[in-house]
């Protein structure tokens, strides 16, 4: 297995399931309703929805900077979008964009060339073991939020 297939491996563990680390980010949010995804239940942190969002917004960096897009880090809206409805539908929406932006971003890194990943802070290896690294922090504090 090259180190590309390794990394997409890991990836889909920590979305996916079966996460060394425990509970992915997808089983973090078994049970989450609309409801839960919006409630601020620690004062002046951010809700589950907009941490989803967050996370959402990260993968679809990684998965365009590794289709050649420029890396950039996000910032503003563009790293914490707004939650911009509540509906248990935009919900169901985002989360299904999660997921679907999530199986995108581990098929790109299957395909993507191990030669390709290189060294450094702003490396693609950098960004792809980041994303797996966000995934798990954020899956944590989810997990920890559906207990309030």
């Amino acid at each position: 297995m090259n180190e590309s297939l390794r990394i997409a491996d890991q990836l889909h563990r920590s979305y996916f399931g079966q996460a060394w680390h425990g509970p992915s980010l997808k089983e973090a949010l078994e049970g989450v309703d609309a409801e839960k995804a919006a409630a601020h239940p620690i004062p002046s942190a951010h809700s589950i929805w907009e941490i989803v969002l967050h996370v959402d917004a990260w993968v679809r960096e990684a998965t365009e900077t590794i289709g050649g897009k420029p890396y950039e880090t996000l910032q503003g809206e563009r790293d914490w979008p707004p939650v911009r409805s509540t509906s248990a539908d935009a919900w169901r929406e985002t989360v299904d964009a999660l997921q679907k932006r999530c199986e995108s971003l581990v098929a790109a890194i299957q395909a993507f060339p191990p030669d390709k990943l290189g060294d450094g802070d702003r490396s693609y290896y950098a960004l792809l073991h980041g994303i797996i690294q966000h995934n798990a922090y954020h899956g944590g504090q989810i997990a920890l939020m559906k207990k309030f």
